[in-house]
């Protein structure tokens, strides 16, 4: 689940799917995401217009994809392009 803080009660446990936004290709990332390099970052547009940052695992999107929410790793929705 990921909720905001300003939000109360509402909170996300699935996302669904969306539109890529914004994209780009992390190579110098913190320290506890260090392994992970090279790795995608998204800002997904989700249907009625909000928007949510996660990570693009498999291929690589690009901005206009169609992208499916896949799960949460420490709080950290996870996408995947739909093909």
């Amino acid at each position: 689940h990921l909720c905001r803080v300003d939000s109360g009660s509402r909170c996300l446990s699935n996302p669904g799917s969306g539109t890529v936004y914004t994209e780009t290709l992390v190579y110098s990332p913190t320290p506890q995401f260090a392994d992970d390099v090279p790795y995608q970052l998204a800002i997904v547009e989700l249907a009625g217009g909000r928007r949510l940052t996660g990570r693009i695992e498999g291929e690589r999107a690009v901005i206009g994809d169609r992208v499916e929410f896949n799960e949460f790793r420490n709080q950290v929705p996870f996408f995947r392009k739909t093909l």
